[in-house]
């Protein structure tokens, strides 16, 4: 509890000659404050940054029902929680802003992906099948104008 958040604390960084203490909230100068979200890694994509999308409802008053929405919040990683992976469940912590848009902190890892969760994840991201050109002269119309 050594931010002041109930985390447990990672074990130091092997390099301490390299490691970048600026922004890490663990053993290094970062503080955190405000919000604290729980969300999935949905990219990894990024040099210490991961993309947490998190699902939430909201009250639609005019239907009397609730509505589905999601928030893409790219986080810092820091050196000692490094090997994310997508599909992790993670807590992350506002902090003063890193970049032009980061400004939260993954802070605690709280469930490592499993292989049916990747398998639903990238089952959802797979693109459409493009159409040949044998598709589209079946789709237009036959006569000639």
């Amino acid at each position: 509890m050594a931010i002041g958040l109930d985390v447990e604390t990672p074990p130091e960084p092997e390099n301490p000659e390299e490691y970048d203490y600026e922004t890490c909230p663990f053993y290094g100068e970062l503080s955190v404050r405000g919000q604290i979200l729980e969300g999935t890694v949905v990219s990894t994509d990024m040099d210490k940054t991961v993309v947490v999308e998190r699902e939430y409802d909201v009250a639609v008053p005019k239907y009397d029902r609730q509505m589905k929405r999601r928030s893409r919040i790219p986080a810092h990683v820091p050196g000692v929680l490094e090997p994310l992976s997508v599909g992790d469940t993670v807590k992350i912590a506002e902090t003063r802003p890193l970049s032009k848009t980061k400004s939260h902190v993954v802070v605690e890892v709280t469930e490592e992906a499993t292989a049916e969760d990747l398998a639903e994840l990238t089952s959802q991201a797979e693109p459409e099948p493009e159409l040949s050109d044998e598709d589209f002269a079946a789709t237009e119309p036959e006569g000639d104008q």
